[in-house]
């Protein structure tokens, strides 16, 4: 048994023996607001104990755990990608092999047949003095060997990373290593979580609507008063709002809380009650029906209604909304406009998340999507797409690590940032366009730097083994292959460097 107080984390998976309380489980099913807990329901080992004490019976510690077996999961969606082959390093790996077969074959060719074939090379030394056979077959060889060398090659990738990984950090963006870069450039879809990530996390009051004879700010200042015995989230919000009035609390005692349900509590001799509608009306407070429009427009704008009583009538309610990122809405149309398919998905309820889209613009909508079921609707967009997932829980690593592509923000879970391939450190979500942004300008140079150094290569060498010899007289000794093999790495290093001077989050992403 462990006995859980107001404030504290549950610390197992367990059933309530005793005592009515309201769990914050946002960070395990991505629930806005906290869940009403009655003896007998079930407690996730993580969740947040907000309103009351409860005596709890474990049932699963450890590795059993719904904590455990997420991170269990997150595990397998990673062991599940197939490791990322950099094109460079398998090149790399053969070509040293490669350049001494050419190197040999090239002084087997001057020094058995050129000479034989082409005598009039043999006369055609810098210093005007005939060169015999096996020093001008040692020179071509050793040319091919110097100018062949794969230093631009091994360099295109890594400097372009290096690079770009850096001004990533000066910019707050933390990019997990190269391979995320390509994924970057293979994305068709984006996939949002709602709490949190499209939203700030936090409930404020939005609306404060009377009838009768109270004033809106007297309601608000009775809300106040009323939450002001609890720490439930929307109470706080309701106090902050209050707070921001300029509203002084009055004088009230005989507090009473109903966990998931409401408060009641002696304001100035008059009984005050503030909750949802059904459990004012189990209390014998009516509502108007005439007020049903206007809780219903409430309701469809994603908002949580708490209706507020006074000796036995309804008097008003309060709106509540867990609103937006000030970024939200054009980093999606931002998306949108790069032929991204935007895609919302959270465990909050339908109405709540469609509200949500529609501000942002997203028409394609997944909720009530439980933790373990959001990487399987990763993995089945994975079938016809390429997609990225952004989130910040707990209930978001599985699907952070199943996505092609992972994003995570500075405010979110250890767990969330340490599955995520980009970590938006400033806390800003049009970083991830940032984010897109330098990885595709990375990426783009590290195309740039490999067909660079592959086309050098592709001329080069030929050069060197003496192609033009014959017909042109055109020979590069050791010292000139050398030169140019510099050059080439000196270029890939530079054009990397080039990257420094390019905007990032204002450009449109184009590859070359």
């Amino acid at each position: 048994m462990s006995k859980i107080l107001p404030g504290e984390k549950i610390p197992v998976d367990g059933e309530i023996i005793t005592g009515k309380t309201a769990i914050d489980e946002s960070l395990v099913t991505g629930e806005s607001l906290p869940i009403a807990k009655n003896p007998g329901d079930r407690a996730i080992a993580g969740t947040l104990n907000h309103s009351g004490v409860i005596t709890l019976k474990t049932t699963e510690v450890g590795e059993d755990t719904t904590l455990a077996q997420i991170i269990a999961s997150v595990e397998t969606a990673q062991t599940r990608k197939a490791p990322i082959q950099q094109l460079a390093d398998t090149v790399a790996g053969y070509f040293a092999y490669g350049v001494m077969v050419l190197a040999s074959l090239t002084f087997l060719f001057w020094y058995i047949f050129g000479t034989h074939w082409y005598p009039q090379v043999l006369n055609l030394d810098s210093l005007g003095m005939s060169s015999s056979p096996l020093l001008l077959s040692l020179k071509l060889a050793i040319a091919v060997l110097v100018i062949a060398c794969p230093c631009a090659l091994g360099l295109a990738t890594p400097t372009a990373i290096l690079v770009g990984t850096s001004m990533g950090s000066e910019r707050g963006l933390l990019i997990k290593g190269g391979d995320v870069l390509e994924k970057v450039h293979q994305l068709e879809g984006v996939i949002f979580d709602k709490t949190g990530t499209l939203t700030v996390g936090h409930p404020t009051v939005t609306d404060c609507i009377s009838w009768g004879d109270i004033k809106p700010e007297s309601l608000l200042q009775l809300a106040a008063t009323v939450e002001s015995g609890t720490n439930h989230p929307l109470g706080l919000a309701i106090l902050e709002k209050a707070q921001q009035q300029e509203l002084p609390l009055l004088s009230a005692r005989d507090f009473y809380t109903e966990a998931g349900s409401g408060v009641q509590a002696q304001v100035e001799g008059k009984m005050v009650w503030l909750g949802n509608q059904r459990w004012l009306e189990d209390q014998g407070l009516s509502l108007d029906k005439n007020h049903d429009k206007l809780i219903g427009s409430l309701n469809r704008a994603g908002k949580t209604v708490v209706y507020l009583g006074i000796e036995g009538s309804i008097q008003g309610v309060l709106a509540l909304k867990d609103n937006l990122r000030t970024d939200a809405q054009k980093t999606v149309s931002e998306l949108q406009k790069r032929g991204l398919e935007v895609i919302l998905l959270t465990g909050d309820h339908p109405e709540v998340a469609q509200a949500i889209a529609s501000q942002v613009g997203i028409t394609q909508v997944l909720a009530e999507i439980p933790p373990s079921g959001k990487a399987a609707v990763v993995e089945e967009l994975q079938k016809s797409k390429k997609v990225a997932m952004v989130g910040d829980g707990i209930n978001d690593a599985p699907a952070l690590a199943q996505a092609d592509l992972g994003i995570s923000l500075q405010g979110a879970t250890e767990v969330a940032m340490e599955t995520a391939d980009i970590v938006l450190m400033s806390n800003q979500l049009w970083d991830v366009i940032t984010a897109m942004d330098l990885s595709l300008g990375t990426f783009r140079k590290i195309r740039q730097n490999l067909m660079w150094a592959l086309g050098y290569n592709t001329f080069a060498i030929p050069m060197a083994a003496g192609v033009l010899l014959p017909s042109l007289g055109l020979m590069l000794s050791p010292a000139m292959a050398a030169g140019f093999m510099a050059f080439s790495s000196v270029t890939v290093v530079t054009n990397s460097l080039l990257l420094r001077y390019r905007k990032f989050g204002l450009i449109k992403s184009t590859l070359i």
